[in-house]
């Protein structure tokens, strides 16, 4: 299947590693003209290579910065951004702990990076994509958002079920315009610090119950991830929208 985004501007957050990097990439390689951020420089620098990905360091949740930095890669592209793929999210360094001990500034800072920064992101893009006619947004929810989470943070489960509600909602109201709205979904991938502390924490045994809940008994990779969302920003895609495509082995 051979896909390509020739000249395309493409704006992945959360680039600096993961998903987000080999996202990045991918679109990169298929002729994207690719826009990406993240908080670190450093790793947005290594993500980006040779490869013509142009990048911008900042922190997504700060205010007006979703919206104004949509608004700087259509004024550097000279046109609007095609796609956009919401991928920045996470725990933000948090850990399990009762519902009774969690700091109410701990539950807003995983709401504004998992779903505020996204709203705002599609808030921005759609202006652009509806004056195209076109456009496709990919959200990175997470298999938390269509159950409980095995992180136990309760903002993280209850912020991609609301992830995985503004992707269908917005399929809804963007459809008329030309503009498809689906989400990935991931199974377990240790693809940052936070996943791979986290399967180390299970320890041996609770690794392997883990692998043997999953039909096709292996972890996930990034580029699984990658491969999903290039699909549905595609024409390949041209006919699906509002969807949550789980990617994580079969569960």
């Amino acid at each position: 299947m051979n896909i390509r985004f020739d000249n395309v501007v493409v704006a992945v957050t959360g680039a600096g590693h993961g998903f987000g990097r080999v996202i990045a990439r991918d679109f990169a390689a298929m002729g994207a003209r690719v826009f990406a951020c993240d908080l670190s420089a450093g790793e947005l620098a290594e993500t980006a290579g040779a490869r013509g990905i142009a990048t911008e360091a900042f922190d997504l949740t700060a205010p007006g910065a979703a919206r104004d930095w949509i608004g700087r890669v259509s004024a550097a592209a000279g046109a609007p951004v095609g796609v956009l793929v919401a991928n920045a999210g996470g725990v933000r360094g948090q850990v399990m702990r009762p519902v009774d001990e969690v700091p109410e500034a701990d539950w807003h800072a995983i709401f504004d990076i998992n779903l505020h920064a996204c709203f705002n992101l599609c808030a921005a893009a759609a202006p652009g994509m509806k004056q195209a006619g076109r456009g496709a947004i990919v959200t990175i929810s997470s298999g938390a958002g269509l159950q409980r989470s095995l992180t136990g943070i309760q903002a993280y489960c209850a912020a991609k079920h609301g992830l995985v509600g503004l992707t269908r909602q917005l399929a809804h109201e963007l459809g008329p315009h030309g503009i498809r709205v689906n989400s990935v979904a991931p199974g377990f991938i240790p693809s940052n610090p936070a996943s791979i502390a986290q399967f180390e924490s299970y320890g041996a045994e609770g690794q392997r119950r883990l692998v043997e809940g999953i039909a096709l008994r292996r972890l996930g990779e990034a580029q699984d991830i990658a491969d999903a969302v290039t699909f549905l920003a595609s024409d390949r895609a041209k006919w699906i929208s509002g969807q949550i495509l789980s990617v994580d082995g079969g569960k």
